[in-house]
């Protein structure tokens, strides 16, 4: 069982899978989600996310963030 202090990333929060997987998170107890928005934090930019990680030091990181541009971009 993990420990429900444990530092835990989720990548993508505000969209619809990765803001499912921080509610049940925070149903479960869990409430050491270090959370940063697009504004804050560039995915993209692998020494931002490394900066990010050396800091915050989580134990576990999700990834549920992609980019999203509805059915028309899906199928072009």
């Amino acid at each position: 069982m993990m420990d429900k202090s444990e530092k835990i990333f989720v990548a993508g929060h505000r969209g619809m899978v990765g803001s499912a997987i921080i509610r049940c998170l925070e149903c479960e107890g869990f409430n050491n989600l270090p959370k940063r928005g697009r504004s804050e934090l560039d995915l993209v930019d692998e020494g931002a996310v490394r900066n990010l990680f050396a800091q915050k030091k989580p134990a576990i990181i999700i990834v549920a963030s992609a980019k999203v541009g509805g059915i028309n971009a899906n199928n072009d």
